[in-house]
Parts: C-alpha cells; sequence; structure tokens
C-alpha cells in the first residue's frame, strides 16, 4: 500500500492523465463482451434459427449491420487500446522524468558518509535499471492487470447471463489457478530481491573497473579482472536462470488450467448444446469469449513475475527517495559574504564507524596563515581538514570559522569561502578551461590564465593541440599526475577564496615546479589563509606552522625550526629527505 502512496504521489502533474488510462482501459475491455453478443445474434438468428434461411431474404439489412457493428467495434477498441496506451506512456515517462531528476538531486545533497556507503555501481542501476522498471509497471504491467481483471469480469458476467451453470462449471478451474499463482508469488519474491543486489554487484565491478582501466593495465592484471567479472557475471546469471526455472515449474499447471477452460467447455458446453439448455449461437459466444477466462490465468504467472522485479526494484528507489543526509544543505538564499579566513579546532573529537580518527584537536589559523600539516599514512590528516567545509561533522568539540561553529554556517556560503584541491584529482569531461572556471563559470579567460599561471600549469597547458579549449578525457585521461593537480590548483584558486584547502597537491611534480608553486602561494593577490597537507619538508619549510599527526593526535607543532630543534617526527623526516636528496646530489656528481 506504502508503494502505491508512493507513484501517487509522484504521478502529480499526470494523475488525470493515467486516471483517465484506466478507464479507458476499463471501458475498451469491457467492449469485449459486444462482438461475441453479435456473433450471437447472428448464428442464431441467420445460421442455425428454425426460419434462418427467410431471414437471409427478409432481413438481410440487419445482418450486413450486425456484421458492420462487428467491425466497427473491432476499430473502436483499436482506437482506444491505442489511445490509451499513449496515455499511459506519457503519464509513466512524466513520472520517471520527474523522479530521476528527484534522485539525482537527492544523491548531489546526500552528504560524505552517504557515498562511504552506498556503491557507485549500485546508485547507477538505481539511476537506470530500476527507474525503467518502475515506468514498465506503471504503462504495462498496471495495464494488462486492470485489462485482464476486466475482461475476465466481463466474460464472467457475460457467461452467468446466458447460462449459470455452464459458467460455473468453467469456474471450477478458478480456485486451484490463484493458489498456484500465490504459492509461485511467494517463492519468487526473494528471489527477485537476491536477483536486483547480483545486478547491482555487477555493475559495481564494471564500473570500478572501466574508470580504473590503467591501474589494472599497469599491473598486468585483466586476467584477474575478467575472472572477478565472470564471477559476478555467473553468480547474475545463476540468479536469473533460477528465477526464470521456478516459473517454469509452475508453468505447466497453469498453462494446464487455461487449457482446461476450452476443455470444460466443449463437454459440458456441448452435453447442454444437445439438451437444448443453450443455442449453438450461446456456445459460440462461450467459444468465442472463452479467452476472457483463460488469457487472464495464463498471463498471471507473467504478471507476478514482473510485479516481483517491480517491488524488488522500487524498494531500492525508495531507500534513496527518503534518505536524509545528517549533514543537510538547505541551499538557503543569503547574502553571501567574504570571510575572514580563521579557522579554530576546539577540542575536536571525530569517529567513523564507531573507530576513533581524530582525538583532541585543538589549534587556530589566523586570517591570511598558512598551515602545514603532516604525519604518517592514516594519522587523520585528511579527515581534519574535511571538517572544515563540513564533509563530515565532529563527533565532539567544535570547528569554527570566523568564531562561527560552521555547523550553524550555510553549507553553500560555507563551501563558497573554501577552495579544496585533493590528492585524488578528478576532472570533469570538459575542457581544460571549463575545467579551471568550474567554481565560477563566469570567469574572463585572462583570469583563467593568469590561475593557470600560478599553478604552473600554462606552460604545459600552451603546448596543448587546442590550448585550453583543449577536451580533457574522462577523469583527466591523456593528462599525466603533476598536470592534473596542478589544474587542480589552479581550480580551487580561481575562485580566490579566503580559505584554501590544499590535500598533497604538489606530490606528483618535480622540486622546481614545486617552488614556483609554493612561490606563487605566498604572493597571490588576495587575502587567504592557507592549510596544506604535505610530506615533502621542501612544502612545510616555508609555512608559519606546522602540525604533525599520529593517531588522530597533534603531536609536535611549531615551525621549522622549532620543530628541527625538538628532534621528533618532523626532524627524522627532514633528515630522511635530505640524506636522500644528498645522494642523489652526489650520484649525479
Amino acid at each position: 500500500m506504502f508503494q502505491l502512496k508512493w507513484l501517487w504521489h509522484n504521478l502529480k502533474g499526470d494523475r488525470v492523465r493515467y486516471v483517465l488510462a484506466l478507464f479507458l482501459s476499463v471501458a475498451g475491455s469491457s467492449l469485449t463482451i459486444v462482438n461475441p453478443y453479435i456473433g450471437q445474434l447472428i448464428v442464431d438468428t441467420f445460421v442455425t434459427g428454425a426460419d434462418a434461411a427467410q431471414k437471409l431474404i427478409d432481413e438481410r439489412a440487419l445482418l450486413i449491420g450486425l456484421i458492420f457493428g462487428m467491425i466497427g467495434f473491432s476499430f473502436l477498441r483499436t482506437g482506444m487500446a491505442y489511445f490509451t496506451t499513449l496515455l499511459y506512456e506519457r503519464a509513466s515517462q512524466n513520472m520517471l522524468y520527474r523522479v530521476r531528476i528527484y534522485l539525482y538531486n537527492k544523491i548531489q545533497g546526500q552528504d560524505m558518509h552517504y557515498y562511504d556507503l552506498n556503491r557507485t555501481g549500485d546508485l547507477m542501476t538505481k539511476m537506470t535499471g530500476d527507474l525503467d522498471m518502475v515506468r514498465h509497471t506503471m504503462s504495462w504491467i498496471f495495464k494488462t492487470i486492470i485489462e485482464s481483471l476486466t475482461v475476465f469480469l466481463a466474460a464472467v458476467v457475460y457467461f452467468f447471463y446466458i447460462d449459470v451453470a455452464l459458467t460455473w462449471w468453467l469456474l471450477l478451474l478458478s480456485p486451484p489457478i490463484f493458489v498456484t499463482a500465490f504459492l509461485f508469488a511467494r517463492r519468487v519474491r526473494p528471489m527477485y530481491t537476491d536477483l536486483r543486489e547480483r545486478l547491482s554487484q555487477l555493475n559495481t565491478t564494471t564500473q570500478e573497473n572501466i574508470s580504473g582501466n590503467r591501474v589494472v593495465k599497469a599491473f598486468a592484471r585483466e586476467e584477474h579482472e575478467i575472472e572477478k567479472f565472470n564471477e559476478k557475471n555467473v553468480n547474475y546469471s545463476k540468479a536469473n536462470k533460477a528465477a526464470a526455472m521456478v516459473w517454469l515449474d509452475y508453468f505447466p499447471y497453469l498453462e494446464t488450467f487455461a487449457q482446461g477452460f476450452n476443455v470444460i467447455l466443449m463437454l459440458a458446453g456441448g452435453l447442454f448444446v444437445m439438451n437444448g439448455r443453450i443455442t449453438f449461437g450461446e456456445f459460440s459466444a462461450f467459444s468465442a469469449l472463452i479467452w476472457g477466462l483463460s488469457n487472464p490465468m495464463r498471463n498471471i504467472g507473467i504478471i507476478i513475475n514482473d510485479i516481483q522485479r517491480f517491488f524488488a526494484s522500487l524498494s531500492k528507489i525508495i531507500e534513496v527517495y527518503y534518505a536524509h543526509p545528517k549533514i543537510v544543505n538547505e541551499h538557503n538564499p543569503v547574502v553571501k559574504r567574504r570571510y575572514q579566513g580563521r579557522i579554530q579546532f576546539e577540542q575536536v573529537s571525530f569517529k567513523h564507524d564507531n573507530a576513533t580518527v581524530l582525538e583532541n584537536i585543538d589549534f587556530t589559523v589566523e586570517p591570511g596563515e598558512t598551515i602545514a600539516i603532516m604525519g604518517a599514512t592514516g594519522s587523520g590528516k585528511t579527515t581534519l581538514i574535511s571538517l572544515i567545509p563540513r564533509f563530515y561533522d565532529a563527533t565532539k568539540g567544535r570547528v569554527l570559522v570566523d568564531g562561527v561553529d560552521v555547523r550553524k554556517l550555510e553549507l553553500d556560503e560555507l563551501r563558497g569561502n573554501i577552495g579544496v584541491a585533493t590528492q585524488d584529482v578528478l576532472l570533469f569531461s570538459d575542457t581544460i578551461d571549463g575545467n579551471i572556471a568550474f567554481g565560477n563559470p563566469e570567469l574572463p579567460e585572462e583570469e583563467v590564465t593568469k590561475f593557470a599561471r600560478l599553478a604552473a600549469a600554462h606552460d604545459f597547458i600552451r603546448k596543448m593541440p587546442e590550448g585550453y579549449d583543449t577536451l580533457v578525457g574522462e577523469r583527466g585521461v591523456g593528462l599525466s599526475g603533476g598536470q592534473k593537480q596542478r589544474i587542480a590548483l589552479a581550480r580551487a584558486m580561481a575562485i580566490q577564496p579566503p580559505i584554501l584547502i590544499l590535500d598533497d597537491t604538489t606530490s606528483a611534480v618535480d622540486l622546481e615546479t614545486e617552488e614556483h608553486i609554493q612561490q606563487s602561494l605566498r604572493e597571490l593577490d588576495f587575502t587567504c589563509t592557507k592549510i596544506i597537507i604535505a610530506q615533502r619538508v621542501s612544502t612545510t619549510a616555508q609555512a608559519d606552522r606546522i602540525l604533525i599527526l599520529d593517531n588522530g593526535r597533534v603531536i609536535e607543532e611549531g615551525t621549522h625550526a622549532e620543530l628541527l630543534a625538538k628532534r621528533g617526527y618532523y626532524y627524522e623526516v627532514f633528515m630522511l629527505q635530505n640524506e636522500g636528496i644528498g645522494r642523489q646530489a652526489t650520484a649525479n656528481g
């Protein structure tokens, strides 16, 4: 019932069209009794009647009228069926369009925790195959159910009108058919839920391998990935076949019962004709309309099959439809202001899936200050900077920007004041110009060039076939890691944010290029608080302050000179990196 309410809610704007389609389905299916009735009159009047030969002469106009009536009703039903199908398709396609937009917006509005829990392939399945299954049900399955039920009831009513006893004989087969259908539905429903999950796994594997094809080729793991895909494909195929075989288990019984209507009609109906209980015309009406009983019974298995698929898909769509993010972006219209860029962490702790990632982080960054964060892999560096734009919320403590808890700030305004460049660079399938101006599509061309120069990207962009108009492949295919990082850095700086967060964005560039970028960051023509995650001492040395994280805690804090003097973690990293540089210089010499 809830699912039907959901469908009705999302039909808003097409409800009249859909209700009209349902009404026309009932009306058109009810007209199926007209031609058998006319056929009965023709047979009893002009074929088997006592004075049939005379009536063929005397009432020829009536015969012609009845024949044209049958033809006319056939055309009428055909026209109504066409128009009805058109209405179903229009209503279902419009609903699909609206729901797909809503779901896409819903997914866009989810927080990072949602993406941590949901696989890309699963979300793609919901947005494509599951939605199309709902459309198919709205435009075809419900139509088939309504028309089959109407034809069945119309035929039963007409049969009772002709002869009650013969009708009851025919209806003897209905109870076993419904019992068989019930058993089939109860057995197959969990199988389609499992089938839907296996399809999602298959799509996830496909998506991961297509997006990660370079890694697969780099490690020569094509055979392994093919085997993994084949395993998922076999699992999906087995589940599909298992569900299909269940239908085949019940199909012989349903088909036998459906054919049984004709057998009963031949035996009981033939006996009633010989006994004079019904006329031959009435028997012909039964024969012409017996499909109205057998076809719905024959289709019941197919309908149940599709209905189970529908409920399995709809449940997944509703999961997305009613999913609520923990961090809600209300998109409230506010007069967006430029922040000063003061950042405070007050006794901040963060847990992810009950595992402590950050604990008692406490520091302040003044406007225009540059803070470098260093630490071993898994120490919580990326999580820490993710709390500033509220990709996640602190479990304990507060993160403040300009003295205001970020949880009280409008998200669009907060994030509009923060430029972010991550280590895992994602470039869109657009021009280089479009990627750099992503945060501000109205950015003038000279400004795009300016920030590309600051990010040490202008020289290699200029050498590309179409310069800034060169199309970047999916996820930046065709560019080196360092080139992608520099374009991402230019994109982050292009919005001229008061807060700039850089997550190891120079790890793939050479030392000379890194020095150029560091110089550019120091000489920005707008006030900017910079938080830089880095593993190179050459990057952190010029920072106003350096934080060292270890297992989610700040274990060292100070300037480059102060941390060297402490001879702790930072000193060890410095010695390791400078020893490596010294050895390389000796070897080159």
